[in-house]
């Protein structure tokens, strides 16, 4: 880290490079106090390569908050990060020692309580678990277990997308169905046209039950008034639709951002319609029922990879593919693009580690100390993804031992991290083994 740099000479380096290396048009917005995402529209990937571009043409290396993008809000803030006393390196995966915490489950208190933050990566899960929050006594937490190595595209092993066309969610989809009792169908026909479809749709909207729910995939894209955050065209996008006492204007519940408002229903229909996308799908509730204890077990062993993180499994033949005979590192950064979208799956182990602290009556203090392990493979990914924009745009192969050791230590703290949950899911089974009741939500979990 550079440390003759005022704050005044950071914030000028932030914008000459938004203004000569990445062509930001929105510089008009550019204060110190101008927002990174809404003002100036940095997602993820422009902000790596705003750090990437401060190091090379400004000697200013990039402190892992700054790499963590939400750590600033602002571009003051993110100039502050530079000035930061740098932290020490995250610390290798500690042995977390559990306590009984009865008291705490009595007073709903930590991991127990309804205040507890419901994480949401995964759009069409996030519809669906959003669904079985609102049915009595469901807690809607399990269905994450399957998010956090759910599948992705990786095509000849060259590159990763969390999506293309053609991609369908039933595993999902039948998993919701046998855990909750629930209906999940599929009322989108891709052999219909798109007008048709809409018109199903429309007839969804119109006789929707309080016990149901209409998902649908749009192109976010294309749908105006939504913050696009990761600036990607297309980008498909599952989210819920309710019709208003207005015919124009519709409800838009965007489940996976934490997002509720009304939209003009013309232009989510745009949205929807654009031939990027396709899928859409009825929830009902009604039949809905609390996950039994041999369905949860199935669940998890159908999502749980003992011996392998796929995602980081993906990401070594990647860089063993674009690094090798006839590869090219320079289209490394192409190949990962849709990375970021990605790793932030990871925070479904947080679900998962919830659901058996709460069935076990367990301390939150150790719960929050796996919280942060879970947070520090993220952060830890976030600072793998700069690596490997920097070796792309370098080409520089001297940098591709530490991304290796970089990947090999996050996997071990990928596996530790599995390793305490399957502890905790076998303790849960055992535990369970003789009073055998459905998982509910308001009895600890």
């Amino acid at each position: 880290m550079t440390m003759t740099m005022t704050k005044t000479e950071i914030i000028a380096a932030i914008r000459t490079v938004l203004t000569e290396r990445l062509n930001n048009r929105h510089m008009g917005a550019f204060a110190p106090q101008a927002r990174l995402g809404p003002d100036l529209a940095l997602d993820s990937l422009m902000t790596m390569n705003l750090l990437l571009f401060l190091e090379t043409d400004h000697g200013l290396v990039a402190p892992e908050a700054a790499i963590a993008t939400r750590a600033a809000e602002t571009v003051e803030e993110f100039a502050d990060l530079f000035l930061a006393v740098p932290e020490e390196a995250a610390a290798p995966p500690a042995e977390i020692v559990a306590h009984t915490a009865a008291d705490e489950a009595a007073r709903r208190e930590g991991v127990h309580g309804e205040d507890y933050v419901d994480i949401k990566v995964h759009c069409f899960v996030s519809c669906v678990a959003d669904a079985m929050k609102r049915a009595p006594g469901i807690d809607q937490r399990p269905l994450y277990f399957g998010v956090w190595d759910a599948p992705f595209i990786t095509g000849d092993g060259s590159f990763m997308k969390y999506h293309e066309p053609g991609m369908r969610q039933e595993f999902f989809r039948t998993w919701a169905e046998r855990l909750y009792g629930c209906t999940v169908r599929a009322w989108y026909d891709e052999a219909r046209t798109k007008a048709e479809n809409t018109a199903i749709m429309k007839r969804l909207l119109a006789a929707r039950t309080a016990h149901e729910d209409v998902m649908v995939m749009l192109d976010m894209f294309h749908l105006p008034g939504r913050e696009n955050i990761f600036n990607k065209n297309p980008f498909p996008h599952y989210l819920l639709l309710e019709r208003t006492e207005d015919p124009a204007t519709w409800l838009v519940r965007d489940v996976d951002y934490r997002w509720e408002g009304r939209m003009p229903a013309a232009d989510v229909v745009d949205a929807i319609e654009q031939p990027s996308v396709e899928g859409g799908y009825l929830i009902d509730r009604s039949t809905a029922h609390p996950p039994r204890r041999e369905d949860l077990a199935a669940y998890f062993e159908a999502c749980i990879e003992r011996d392998r993180n796929p995602l980081i499994e993906a990401l070594r033949r990647i860089l063993d593919v674009h690094s090798g005979i006839g590869g090219s590192l320079a289209a490394l950064e192409a190949a990962v693009a849709e990375f970021p979208i990605l790793l932030v799956r990871k925070y479904a182990y947080e679900h998962g580690f919830a659901v058996f602290w709460r069935a076990l009556e367990r301390d939150s203090a150790s719960f929050e100390a796996w919280c942060d392990e879970i947070e520090a493979l993220i952060q830890g990914l976030r600072a793998l993804n700069y690596d490997l924009l920097k070796l792309s745009r370098t080409e520089d192969r001297t940098l591709l031992p530490a991304v290796r050791a970089a990947l090999d230590a996050l996997d071990r703290r990928e596996f530790a991290i599995k390793a305490g949950l399957i502890e905790a899911y076998e303790a849960w089974w055992a535990a369970t083994a003789e009073t055998a009741q459905p998982v509910r939500e308001t009895v600890a979990g």
